[in-house]
């Protein structure tokens, strides 16, 4: 065993480049395999919702929008919405997000009284976030140019038109969409 590691580590005439560089492709190979693994199973609503918070606070709030339930069927998971699809965007945003993880780990939000405490700042961010990225999360799903102006409400047809006059972006309009204001979820906490 001891003479194979000389031979692997110990540079010489006789070790060939090749095993160097398999190795070194061998470990890339692993590294990208298991990058790739963990940002998947960081994104899914499972992990999203296993936190207790998020369980019982935002994903409370999302069954009772049309984004959870609808007549077409489809719905968004936590990462549609919050996380980029753009591989710099998404990295940053998981490093972002990682600050609601350790509020949790660390006590700050660990509660659904803790949560909505801090819900209106986290809010903020997102909606920032949002407005700076012109609401590309939105727009993944929902394309402006294709939208049937003529099947929408009266109402919805202004807005959405002025929304393409004025530079708006979704979430100036949509921000209670798929979670409730934090407001609204005080009052109806508080009401219980």
């Amino acid at each position: 065993m001891r003479k194979l590691l000389d031979w692997l580590f110990k540079p010489s005439v006789r070790a060939p480049v090749i095993v160097l560089v398999l190795i070194g492709l061998g470990v890339g190979a692993a590294s990208v395999v298991a990058f790739d693994y963990t940002m998947a199973a960081t994104s899914t609503e499972k992990f999203c919702t296993s936190c207790h918070t998020m369980a019982d606070g935002p994903f409370v709030m999302l069954q009772d929008t049309t984004h959870y339930n609808n007549a077409s069927g489809v719905r968004p998971t936590c990462s549609d919405c919050h996380l980029p699809k753009e591989f710099v965007p998404k990295m940053w945003r998981k490093i972002q997000a990682s600050r609601e993880v350790w509020g949790a780990i660390t006590g700050k939000i660990d509660t659904p009284e803790k949560y909505l405490a801090h819900v209106g700042e986290m809010k903020a961010r997102e909606v920032a976030r949002l407005r700076a990225n012109d609401s590309q999360e939105c727009r993944n799903c929902h394309d402006v140019e294709r939208m049937l102006l003529s099947e929408q409400t009266a109402k919805a047809r202004q807005f959405h038109q002025v929304m393409l006059q004025e530079n708006k972006t979704c979430i100036d309009c949509h921000q209670g969409i798929a979670h409730m204001s934090p407001e609204i979820a005080l009052r109806l906490e508080q009401a219980e």
